[in-house]
């Protein structure tokens, strides 16, 4: 394995731009490959023999491209099938989960929200965390049903996103979260306009910074660390339309190719 090998990154869709962003940010000499698979997004929805399949298809992908780590940008594709990713492939896996743990350690309310899919909420190793660090504390679980899809066509600032989010989080501001845990790697595209009906008394924990460090340790640990490369590679490969991705790579000042590809 060679340091200059890119970082394999991928998602159902393009919710894994911002785990993407953050890497890159925090490791900026580094080459990445990022693979959206919008094509079969939401996984949030689907069984676990299929997201496991995903999971073996985008590995596959990733792994002839030569890339030397492999981060799962998704909550659900983590949940239901890193275990099963680290059984059967020599490479190392970063994967994502909600930041239960924070949120738990810090909450004053002994209240927490945590706003997340239907396949990340309903997984074993969600459950296991959960119990974990919830001792005492009230966990406010909602399935953001919707929201995926809305982001994925680029409607992010629909009125029917806005409605939405009202919808799934009023019912815990009635109970008094003063944590909002987001348990999609789509959903940190939705921070604005959360903010805008938790208000300020709310902290809003996504899982992106904390999978970069992960990133930079096991690269550190495997002496993978990419330092001579002052002008890095970034490519993006979708299934679906390019447009969405090419907006959002825009809004990060990122440079990247953005390429449609069959996978």
């Amino acid at each position: 394995m060679l340091s200059t090998q890119s970082i394999g990154i991928f998602d159902s869709g393009i919710g894994g731009l911002s785990i993407w962003k953050e890497i890159t940010t925090l490791l900026p000499n580094e080459n990445t490959i990022y693979l959206a698979d919008s094509k079969n997004a939401p996984y949030g929805q689907k069984p676990q023999e299929r997201i496991i399949e995903f999971c073996i298809k985008n590995t596959e992908l990733l792994l002839d491209k030569n890339c030397k780590l492999i981060v799962v940008a998704c909550n659900t594709a983590t949940t239901n099938a890193i275990n099963y990713l680290r059984s059967n492939y020599d490479i190392p896996f970063i994967g994502i989960e909600p930041a239960i743990k924070p949120a738990a350690l810090q909450t004053k309310a002994n209240s927490v929200g945590i706003l997340a899919t239907k396949g990340t909420l309903s997984s074993a190793l969600f459950h296991k965390t959960s119990q974990k660090f919830s001792d005492g504390i009230t966990i406010i679980e909602q399935i953001g049903e919707g929201l995926v899809p809305l982001i994925e066509s680029g409607n992010i600032e629909s009125i029917e996103m806005e409605q939405l989010l009202a919808k799934y989080l009023n019912p815990m501001l009635e109970k008094n979260i003063d944590y909002l845990v987001l348990g999609c790697s789509h959903y940190p595209f939705l921070i604005p306009q959360i903010r805008k009906i938790v208000g300020d008394q709310v902290t809003i924990i996504d899982s992106g910074e904390a999978v970069a460090k992960q990133t930079m340790a096991i690269l550190n640990q495997q002496k993978l660390v990419n330092t001579n490369n002052s002008n890095p590679c970034h490519e993006i490969y979708t299934n679906a339309v390019i447009t969405t991705i090419q907006q959002i790579i825009k809004r990060f000042h990122k440079n990247a190719s953005v390429n449609e590809l069959d996978f």
